[in-house]
């Protein structure tokens, strides 16, 4: 039997997401090598969003994470992380959630990033109105061009204004490189190397100023392999813990297993070459060109179309799929694929033994 079947897959309604519990603790492992100090370790909980796999890293020794939403913050206080910083600005009613966040789980240490004055003020009066100062990190954008503030004067002057808030305290930079994904570590390095150099720069000068250095938490998975060579800087992988075909394929020197897959069923057979699975836009990430995923015991299958509920695979002989045939799926692009189920499977010796909730697919917790 092969390491990703189920012996009792017949149990499990698909589609259906199913975690391989022994693979994601051998990824966490394997992050752990791969830096000198695992205290530089901020995974991004995005990927997994479920408080079990979290728990697995903080067993392991980790104790920082960062998040996108209030819902993943709230998951990581649930679990009493240590230090959870939300890598998203938050505007309007989110600021008043982060609060509350904070409220309900001192045992945590919560953090933000902030790229303007504006939105710094707001955050700054609607905490300081609690008698609390939030740690804030000026988000900077080193060419993703999403969002953040360009390093240069600028982004220091935001950071110095930040010290005049009573309602905040300025602790470090947040650089996020997500545009750097090049096969060739050469060149992702060289691209990597020039994005972090400004970011850097900035550091020196507000340290120059006579304010404390500030921390810098930096990139994301395709860099990571040269964030981690950095002194002191903190690193934000996510994808690792699952990993999945994209990576796998652009990313060959990180050496992660597959640890989340997607269970499928064949539903119909059309004709002599093509079939029909239970496994369409609504079962896995939808926003890349196909093909969005790669099944493990079918991998010559041709994806022909997908719908809303359905998968048309073109396959040699289809005779060899009958009609309820499982088949096991590795995601193009895992993390919103998680995002599209309540639970998830879990497996140990080739078998679905409990479910795990997936807490942080929701916009709200309880917060």
């Amino acid at each position: 039997m092969e390491w990703y079947q189920l012996a009792n897959a017949a149990q499990i309604d698909s589609p259906a997401i199913v975690i391989y519990s022994d693979r994601v603790k051998d990824n966490i492992a394997l992050l752990k090598t791969m830096i000198d100090d695992i205290q530089r370790l901020r995974p991004h909980v995005k990927t997994n969003k479920i408080a079990e796999v979290v728990q697995l890293m903080q067993e392991a020794g980790i104790q920082r994470f960062k998040c996108a939403t209030i819902a993943e913050a709230e998951m990581l206080g649930m679990v009493q992380a240590e230090d959870v910083l939300l890598a998203y600005q938050p505007v309007g009613p989110k600021i008043v959630r982060l609060l509350e966040l904070v409220q309900k789980y001192p045992q945590t240490a919560f953090s933000c990033v902030t790229d303007n004055k504006d939105t710094a003020l707001a955050i700054s009066d609607i905490f300081a109105a609690q008698g609390r100062r939030l740690p804030v990190y000026v988000d900077l954008n080193v060419g993703m061009n999403r969002t953040g503030i360009r390093p240069g004067q600028a982004a220091l002057e935001l950071y110095q204004y930040l010290h005049t808030l009573p309602g905040v305290i300025p602790v470090g930079l947040h650089a996020y490189d997500g545009h750097i994904h090049d096969t060739d570590m050469t060149i992702r390095k060289e691209k990597c190397d020039a994005a972090y150099a400004p970011v850097a720069m900035l550091a020196t000068q507000i340290a120059d100023t006579g304010l404390p250095r500030p921390v810098i938490i930096a990139g994301g998975s395709p860099t990571f392999p040269v964030h981690a060579k950095r002194k002191d800087i903190q690193c934000s992988p996510g994808t690792f813990v699952f990993w999945d075909w994209g990576y796998g394929k652009n990313l060959p020197e990180q050496p992660f297993k597959w640890a989340a897959l997607v269970l499928s069923r064949v539903i119909s057979v059309i004709d002599e070459q093509h079939i029909c699975l239970d496994l369409g836009h609504k079962s896995v990430a939808a926003e890349s060109p196909q093909p969005r995923v790669h099944f493990l015991n079918a991998p010559a299958a041709q994806i022909i179309s997908q719908s809303e509920e359905h998968l048309v695979l073109k396959v040699e002989t289809a005779s060899q799929f009958p009609v309820g045939t499982v088949l096991y799926g590795v995601p193009l692009h895992i993390c919103p694929t998680v995002a599209l189920y309540e639970k998830a499977y879990v497996v140990e010796d080739n078998a679905a033994i409990a479910n795990w909730r997936i807490v942080a697919r929701d916009r709200q917790i309880i917060i």
